[in-house]
């Protein structure tokens, strides 16, 4: 027996009888009954309906709001980080609208792909559409991060060198990159296979036998791996930087309160925007280099796979799919983290911080009152008995005069 996934219909020769019934029998059951969500688990309609209607909503109306916030005079110094949030939910409304529609026609076709697409032109389109709308966003957030890292460590040079020009080039420049290198397993370089259950596809990572299939998928990876790092390295830098600054500036006026309030919703912001990526990209990330290192792929699991059980077997799918929808994931809660959820939630949270700091001072010096009623009236009989000791000098001052 061979340890690797085989399709059923590239079956080795040497296969004995019973193992082929097996592998029959377990095959049909994966691929029969869509509906009841095979037996690997959790394929459903609603996921690719439901994300494709959230994600609609939400990044368009983040477009909606950086669009009138763009039109405003007062916004010029903001355009650059306008123009990066714009962009980015632009990628991901077009990512949603590219891809979520194929889905559920597949879905709506029983999970038998080759009904919606007999020549297999539309596989490789999911897939250019799956490579750019997965990278793009996350090369956009490490973007947006060296542009607010720069912005707080070095405000001078940012004035100066970054100007809405500079931010359009970068922006162009991330597309066109990304586009080219979604396109290379048409030109020969790698694959995209259909993945299971069958309603998409993506980078083949166990076929040694295409052409640059290993350096293609690799490559994925490591770009996703490497957009991480560099995202979570400026934002960490830029809260080092607005932490540091917030302290210098530690006071009772007006403009430091203001400050400090900024601060922390950045902070908070920034912290979300880590958590999100990290959750959402690193488990496809971390599975690609897994799966290239046993040159495995998912779309191994549309076969019975013939040295697993079938409990393994609906283990691996379901972590294929799980990891590949908390990547779609990303495009709908970007928008969130990004812009919405700024206005509406972040000032709720530190109103009720500065509540709760103030209720705290109050308490405190509730319980210091009495000491300060006691050092009051310290300080007051002390003044009275040297009044009266500058009355008597005074008064002996005088009768030795009149003697």
């Amino acid at each position: 027996m061979t340890s690797k996934c085989q399709s059923s219909d590239v079956l080795p020769q040497n296969l004995t009888a019973g193992t082929m019934m097996w592998e029959s029998n377990l095959s049909r059951s994966l691929q029969d009954t869509p509906g009841k969500s095979a037996s690997c688990g959790s394929v459903s309609v609603f996921f690719p309906i439901t994300m494709m209607v959230t994600g609609m909503v939400g990044n368009s109306l983040a477009m909606l709001l950086v669009y009138s916030a763009y039109r405003k005079k007062e916004n010029k110094r903001k355009k650059s980080f306008l123009l990066c949030i714009g962009s980015l939910a632009l990628t991901d409304l077009f990512g949603q609208l590219l891809t979520s529609p194929i889905v559920i026609s597949v879905y709506r076709a029983d999970l038998k792909w080759k009904r919606v697409d007999p020549s297999g032109t539309l596989c490789a389109f999911f897939g250019v559409c799956m490579t750019t709308f997965g990278l793009c966003p996350l090369f956009l957030a490490s973007a947006m991060a060296i542009e607010r890292a720069l912005a707080i460590t070095a405000p001078h040079w940012y004035s100066h060198y970054m100007k809405t020009s500079v931010t359009k080039q970068v922006l162009v420049f991330i597309w066109c990159l990304v586009l080219l290198f979604a396109l290379l397993p048409i030109a020969g370089v790698g694959k995209y296979t259909l993945q299971w259950p069958g309603t998409w596809c993506f980078i083949s990572t166990g076929d040694k036998s295409v052409t640059g299939n290993t350096f293609f998928a690799t490559t994925f990876a490591a770009l996703g791996i490497f957009s991480l790092l560099v995202t979570l390295s400026c934002n960490v830098v830029t809260i080092r930087a607005l932490v540091t600054r917030c302290k210098t500036k530690a006071s009772s006026t007006q403009s430091s309160k203001q400050w400090e309030r900024l601060t922390t919703e950045t902070v908070i912001q920034l912290m979300g925007i880590m958590c999100v990526l990290l959750t959402c990209w690193s488990p496809l990330l971390v599975l690609m280099l897994k799966m290239i290192s046993t040159h495995t792929s998912s779309h191994q699991c549309n076969s019975a796979a013939v040295s697993l059980s079938p409990q393994d077997l609906q283990m691996d799918c379901n972590f294929f799919l799980t990891a590949i929808r908390l990547a779609s994931l990303n495009q709908i809660l970007d928008p969130w983290v990004y812009l919405l959820l700024r206005e509406i939630l972040l000032r709720k949270f530190c109103q009720v911080a500065s509540a709760v700091s103030k209720c705290s001072l109050d308490t405190q010096k509730e319980t210091q009152c009495p000491l300060s009623a006691l050092n009051k009236k310290a300080i007051q009989s002390d003044n009275a008995h040297k009044q009266s000791l500058n009355m008597e000098n005074s008064n002996l001052n005088r009768g030795n005069e009149e003697q």
